[in-house]
């Protein structure tokens, strides 16, 4: 029986090579992958900054990918915007922060819908399944810090009552699941 062909590293191996490192080296590697790219930049200011605005960077993607500019033919990237939520929480890993992203991400491409028009099954499935993300992290929040959201999550809800493709039915529905005192 032959064996399997690597396709190349693994993290061991790289791994292997890193703890041999002394500091200065480290640091060098640290700085040489800052330099090298905006995302690892983004990354490391997230992660180790103590002043700042952390999600500034996050809700720029997501803005110029569910709310494009149309009239510079730019189109909608919901797998974009749909990494930058999922870079911020691998970058800092803060609850808050991913329920506001991830409502930020549905106000976005709803409102881009009421300003613009309908757009596609593929892009309400998007929304609905974000949308049910966002109720779900914001329910996992202590209750003081639900309140914002949920107005939030709802105003999304009341003002797609025009939008077609079930996309709205679909928000009442988790809407109402999440928070039946509402009804």
């Amino acid at each position: 029986m032959a064996a399997k062909k690597r396709k190349g590293p693994t993290w061991t191996d790289i791994k292997a090579v890193l703890v041999n490192l002394d500091h200065k080296q480290l640091l060098k590697l640290v700085a040489d992958l800052y330099k090298f790219s905006n995302e690892n930049k983004t990354f490391l200011h997230t992660r180790y900054s103590e002043d700042g605005d952390k999600l500034g960077p996050y809700k720029k993607i997501i803005d110029e990918n569910m709310y494009p500019d149309v009239f510079r033919n730019k189109p909608i990237q919901v797998a974009k915007a749909k990494k930058a939520i999922s870079s911020y929480s691998k970058a800092a890993g803060d609850d808050i922060g991913q329920a506001e992203l991830m409502v930020y991400f549905v106000e976005c491409g709803n409102s881009f819908t009421l300003d613009l028009g309908d757009i596609d099954e593929a892009f309400y499935d998007a929304m609905n399944s974000m949308y049910k993300r966002a109720i779900d992290k914001v329910l996992s929040l202590p209750a003081k810090q639900q309140r914002e959201f949920k107005r939030r999550l709802k105003e999304i809800m009341t003002s797609s009552s025009g939008i077609g493709w079930g996309y709205h039915d679909t928000l009442a529905d988790d809407y109402f699941r999440a928070f039946p005192e509402d009804k």
